[in-house]
């Protein structure tokens, strides 16, 4: 099938998924992650509906991205894969939003960068807290205190916009784990909520929920996933 006939039955489930959960098929943005695939997939994909795009290494990103720019009008490109602190600075520059920030020591050199390049972005740099809900790679914050902590830290940054949370789930096919990661992340958010309100202003949120793949993104959706990432079932089998 081809990509777009493949986004069109993804859409079919999420709509599914919406009815199931009583929520609104506009709540949801759809990710189309494209690491391992051409730039031409990309285009296929905007050409079909896709805003969103992921990517998991940054060098991949900047070289298949550095000639599709002017060629997606309103299209943002999120980094999903784990960052180095040296390659921070270029993230922030190449970047709509950092989701992969699992670490303070990240916070510091993204704070840091992103200050230095706030005249030219024109605007903070988004970024979502990673939490560790049991995939086997164990990236992320462990738990809630260290989530706060992050938190407290990402404040020091007017260069930095908290936007959310993601994780990445266990790859099982056991649908009470997956749904007792998803719904961890959701009682993090929850609680940040509660100790970190969201600032009139825009400054950050929480609202972003970065959660379910291809082989999960209705359970994802169900409960409460705001940003599915979905590779394969758009794309088929990587290069």
């Amino acid at each position: 099938m081809s990509i777009a006939e493949n986004i069109a039955r993804i859409e079919e489930r999420i709509q599914k998924a919406c009815a199931v959960s009583g929520r609104k098929r506009d709540e949801i943005t759809l990710m189309g992650v494209t690491k391992f695939h051409s730039g031409e997939k990309v285009l296929e994909a905007w050409q079909a509906g896709i805003r969103c795009f992921g990517e998991n290494r940054v060098q991949e990103a900047a070289e298949k991205f550095a000639g599709l720019r002017e060629r997606l009008p309103g299209a943002e490109l999120h980094l999903i894969g784990s960052l180095q602190r040296n390659k921070a600075k270029v993230a922030s520059e190449l970047f709509d939003c950092v989701q992969s920030v699992d670490r303070p020591s990240l916070i510091l050199e993204l704070g840091k960068r992103a200050a230095e390049r706030l005249a030219e972005r024109e605007r903070p740099l988004p970024v979502l807290f990673e939490l560790h809900t049991g995939e086997e790679s164990k990236r992320g914050f462990a738990g809630i205190d260290e989530l706060c902590k992050a938190a407290e830290l990402a404040l020091a940054f007017p260069a930095l916009r908290v936007r959310g949370l993601m994780t990445m789930a266990p790859n099982t096919g056991d649908e009470s784990l997956l749904r007792a990661s998803f719904r961890q992340l959701v009682k993090a958010q929850q609680e940040l909520r509660r100790r970190f309100p969201p600032q009139a202003d825009g400054g950050w949120d929480w609202s972003c929920l970065s959660m379910g793949m291809s082989g999960d993104f209705e359970i994802a959706i169900e409960e409460g996933s705001t940003l599915p990432r979905i590779g394969g079932a758009i794309f088929g089998e990587r290069l």
